[in-house]
């Protein structure tokens, strides 16, 4: 609760010092309003994002969760009017932030936690998947899996990001060399990647779904040298792609995704391992790192 809690108090901090720069400072107003009236805006937004986020600073639940409602319909509100008028970019990014960040304050300070296991239930829920005879029907399951999971998330979530990115002028151009990089990039990972999936799928007799996981803990290809190559894979495609689209949304979008990973989902993955496989897989996770490979240290000279 106590995070929570401080999380409000510099974000009624920050929502003071940014109305003082929006009255102050015309450059302010312009990128983070465009051409709505400051001064109807703030009637609104003073009292219920800075005062509500004081009160929840206090510790008053309800203020948190009036600030938090406040901020999600600001961040629509604005999203949209900066989506027709182009105007206004910076400040949906930056009531963005402050939306997820009133989300996860909210939680510590009404429920004194991050409650992540509910994106691991129902048909997200960890379960081993059937034993097929057949290694090839999972490899068929897992070519599935990835086609539509990097469709949606190599291809049409960045091109929207990309696309907002330049509606609401918030674009900021990357170096010429961007591109041939990300593509290079793109193409390492994305063999990684199948690379990954094709051991888990054969040696494993599962796919990397959560609700079809391994029946066999995997440690060849590799798995020898990181816990979770198919994760690195798709993070540094995330990445890739916004070099070729050349698009920080897009990056920020892919390194985001890698906390939720890391955070949220990785303990509960891990948490399931265990249970399932004891101190095989205690002894693989105290050997193999999680992102970066184990250095082998020369051995000293005598």
């Amino acid at each position: 609760m106590r995070w929570g809690r401080t999380y409000f108090a510099v974000q009624a901090i920050a929502g003071a010092a940014w109305w003082i720069a929006v009255f102050t400072f015309p450059f302010v107003r312009d990128v983070t309003l465009g051409g709505l009236n400051p001064i109807v805006v703030a009637a609104f937004d003073i009292p219920l994002f800075v005062g509500a986020s004081a009160l929840a600073a206090l510790g008053v639940r309800a203020a948190a969760v009036v600030s938090t409602c406040w901020t999600v319909v600001v961040t629509i509100a604005l999203a949209g009017y900066a989506t027709v008028t182009g105007e206004a970019g910076w400040g949906v990014v930056i009531m963005a932030a402050a939306t997820a960040g009133s989300a996860l304050a909210l939680c510590l300070v009404v429920v004194g936690r991050i409650p992540t296991d509910w994106m691991i239930r129902g048909p997200f829920a960890f379960r081993p998947a059937a034993v097929r005879p057949a290694a090839a029907t999972h490899v068929v399951a897992t070519f599935m899996q990835i086609a539509v999971f990097w469709g949606l998330f190599l291809v049409v979530i960045p091109l929207i990001a990309a696309l907002l990115e330049q509606r609401w002028a918030i674009a900021i151009p990357l170096p010429a060399f961007a591109g041939p990089v990300g593509v290079a990039v793109l193409v390492a990972a994305s063999a990684l990647g199948i690379w990954s999936a094709v051991v888990m799928s054969t040696l494993g007799n599962g796919t990397p779904l959560p609700s079809a996981m391994p029946n066999s803990l995997v440690i060849a290809g590799p798995y020898r040298w990181v816990r979770n190559p198919m994760a690195v894979s798709g993070i540094v495609q995330g990445v890739a792609v916004g070099l070729i689209l050349s698009s920080w949304l897009v990056i920020v979008y892919a390194i985001a995704g890698s906390m939720l990973w890391n955070y949220a989902i990785r303990p509960h993955e891990e948490a399931d391992l265990e249970r399932r496989f004891g101190a095989e897989f205690r002894r693989y996770r105290d050997a193999v790192r999680c992102w970066l490979p184990r250095v082998p240290v020369a051995p000293s000279s005598p």
